[in-house]
């Protein structure tokens, strides 16, 4: 299982990569999904640039997904508000290919 979902929102699994080339979702890793982030995990800048690169891959807005736990790690987990967790690896695979 990817993550948890409610009828109103998705918890995701989430492995950072702060200063990478550019910001893109990679993928899935087994139940963890890749994101790689330019800015530098200084002063939560990673952490701010992942949550809007999220917000734009998930096409929600961006006050619908926060940091639940890990920031200060590459391992985090976020919640999407407003989706279901079908509805985001939709989402995802659809940007992806």
């Amino acid at each position: 299982m990817r993550g948890a979902s409610r009828a109103d929102s998705a918890l995701l699994r989430v492995r950072v990569q702060p200063r990478a080339g550019s910001d893109e979702v990679v993928g899935w890793d087994g139940a963890t999904l890749r994101v790689r982030v330019h800015a530098a995990p200084v002063d939560g800048e990673a952490n701010q640039a992942l949550l809007a690169l999220l917000a734009r891959a998930f096409r929600v807005p961006r006050s619908a997904v926060t940091l639940v736990r890990g920031s200060h790690a590459r391992h985090k987990l976020v919640r999407v508000e407003g989706c279901s967790l079908q509805t985001l690896e939709a989402r995802i695979k659809a940007g992806l290919l």
